[in-house]
Parts: C-alpha cells; sequence; structure tokens
C-alpha cells in the first residue's frame, strides 16, 4: 500500500524540493498540496507549486488555496532570501493557469482527505501552520484519524533565522504554531532550524546536484540562484553561527516522512531524536515564536513531538538526486 500524503506549502524554493522528493517515490501518494502564505503571497505559491507540478509531469495533482495572512500576526514574507516571487524572481512565461486550482479550500479539502483515509494519511508541512490551525478548529477530531504530522519549523536554541530567538514559519504565525502543537495529538516529527542547519550539506554537493544538467535540476538552479548567492554571502554566514552550509531546510521534513513506517515505529532516514512536550511563547518581547522543550515537565502534557537530531545524510542526497533526474 502506499503512503498517503498531503503536503502543505508556502513554496519557497525548499518546498519546490520538497514536493519534488514526495513525487520522485514510486510508493508514495499525494493526494493533495494545499498552499498558505509564508515565503511569499499564497497567490505566488499557488503559481509556484503549479510550476513545481508542470516540471515534475504531475498537474493531475489537485492544488488548494489556504489561509493569505496569519491568524493574529503581522504578515511577513522571505523576499530578502528567496525572492518576491518565492522562486528567485525567474519569470515563466509558461506557467500553467491558476484555473487548475481546485474551488475547494485548502483546510476542508484536508479534512475530506483524512476523513476518506481514517488512519492512513500522513500531512507534511513546509509552511507557517495557519491552514493547519484553521482545519482543526473547523475539525477538533481531525488529529486522532492522522497517521502522522511533520513539521519543518521551530527551534531548541532559541536560535532564530527571523528574529533573535524564532524560525520563520513559526514566527510568521506563532498562534498558528501554538494550537497545531497543542490540539494535534498524532505522532508528530520536528524539523527545527538548528537540526537543518547541523546536518546541511556541502556546497560541493550543490554543484554536483545540478550537474545533473536535467530539467528538473535546472529549474531548481534558476529558482534558488538567489538564496544560494545569500547563503553564501560573508553577512549571512556572520549572523548565521551554526556555520549552514546548502540547507534545504523543508526537504528534511519530506524526507522523515516518506522513509516513515509509523505502524513500526521505524523511520531509517532519522539516527536519532528526542521525545520531549513542546509549545510556543506567545508573549515574549524578544521571544514571541519560539518553540518552547519542556524537559522538566512542566506542562504536565501527554503528548510529547520527536525532534529530529541527525539523519542519514548518505539517503538525503540520494533522493535528491533521484528527485531532480
Amino acid at each position: 500500500m502506499k503512503k498517503k500524503l498531503i503536503i502543505d506549502v508556502d513554496a519557497g524554493v525548499d518546498d519546490a524540493v520538497a514536493i519534488m522528493i514526495a513525487l520522485s517515490m514510486p510508493d508514495v501518494e499525494v493526494l493533495g498540496i494545499t498552499c498558505c502564505n509564508g515565503n511569499t503571497s499564497v497567490e505566488n505559491v499557488l503559481k509556484n507549486v503549479l510550476r513545481v507540478l508542470k516540471i515534475c509531469n504531475r498537474l493531475d495533482i489537485p492544488v488548494y488555496r489556504g489561509c493569505s495572512k496569519p491568524l493574529v500576526a503581522r504578515t511577513i514574507h522571505a523576499s530578502d532570501y528567496f525572492g518576491t516571487d518565492g522562486f528567485g524572481d525567474v519569470p515563466d512565461p509558461h506557467a500553467p493557469s491558476l484555473d487548475l486550482v481546485q474551488k475547494k479550500k485548502a483546510e476542508q479539502a484536508i479534512i475530506d482527505f483524512v476523513n476518506e483515509n481514517p488512519g492512513e494519511v500522513m500531512l507534511v508541512s513546509t509552511a507557517p501552520l495557519t491552514n493547519l490551525a484553521v482545519t482543526v478548529q473547523l475539525d477538533p477530531t481531525l488529529s486522532k484519524k492522522l497517521k502522522a504530522l511533520f513539521i519543518m519549523g521551530g527551534n531548541t536554541e532559541s536560535r532564530g533565522n527571523t528574529t533573535m530567538c524564532g524560525e520563520f514559519n513559526f514566527v510568521a504565525d506563532p498562534e498558528a504554531a501554538y494550537i497545531v502543537l497543542d490540539r494535534y495529538t498524532c505522532p508528530t516529527y520536528i524539523a527545527t532550524w538548528e537540526f537543518t542547519c547541523r546536518n546541511s550539506l556541502p556546497w560541493s554537493f550543490c554543484d554536483t546536484w545540478f550537474a545533473n544538467h536535467t530539467e528538473k535540476s535546472e529549474f531548481v538552479r534558476r529558482i534558488s540562484a538567489i538564496s544560494r548567492k545569500k547563503a553564501q554571502s560573508p553577512e549571512f554566514r556572520d549572523t548565521n553561527p551554526l556555520g549552514c552550509e546548502f540547507d534545504l531546510c523543508d526537504a528534511y521534513a519530506m524526507a522523515a516522512a516518506v522513509n516513515a513506517d509509523i505502524d513500526a515505529d521505524i523511520n531509517n532516514f532519522i539516527t536519532e531524536s528526542v521525545e520531549v512536550a513542546v509549545t510556543v511563547e506567545l508573549e515574549g518581547t524578544y521571544t514571541r515564536g519560539m518553540m518552547v522543550l519542556d524537559y522538566m515537565h512542566k506542562l504536565k502534557k501527554e503528548h510529547t513531538v520527536f525532534i529530529m537530531k541527525k539523519v542519514d545524510l548518505e539517503m538525503f542526497q540520494e533522493m535528491l538526486i533521484n528527485a531532480v533526474k
């Protein structure tokens, strides 16, 4: 039986690569892709997802429009890193029409997919968690019917990439992150900012990856040109003591999902993790949006999450190569 996935994105170059990984796996069925404001506007996210599906010859996969703004927070985007359109401001005169976007809203699509496949669907979120927060408020029983949830977001050591202490996806909608980590009680796996930095790949792999010279690798090379230049700049390195190199943050969450055997409690991709209860700070002057790990059991939460620590990087590289063949 194929693994059934719903992918929630704010595409984003690394979201694009995450989608491509899922589509390259023969034992994975992508039920649908839901889109959320984040790296760029939800309108651009929809366009970007359709561009990825076109390059992968998978425009049969339904795409859904989700939330266009955070629940409470001021809207922020990552235009300084990914470009104003999220894809490096690389024009595509032959991009698919937005007429392909489904009429059904993203939140209802998630509910319907899960209800039609109870206990079978894994949800992978590589975006601010707005869509997921709205979904669980519409259907509070949703998480009991999900097989698992995989998230790229948050942090473990108060090292931020957007604020001093906050990672982008959680800072972009702290209330949504709080709701999701509070109300989704299915098995939950989180790829945090510090984790992706410590497991980043050398830039030499990036050059090797693009040297495949396929239509897909050339697509990723073009849309990632701005973010690569930014990541290799002295300014970025000076403000990032973790020493990230080629870091496709969202792809780690997807790699964990497609290699998961939830029933057997096995994941060949994750080699080390820590299980702990978590929440999100909503009120701190400097710490709003920061994920908090409860090692002292002060939260009295029954539900814990798995925080990824180390992964099989050789497997990861192989998956990235297969994704652009």
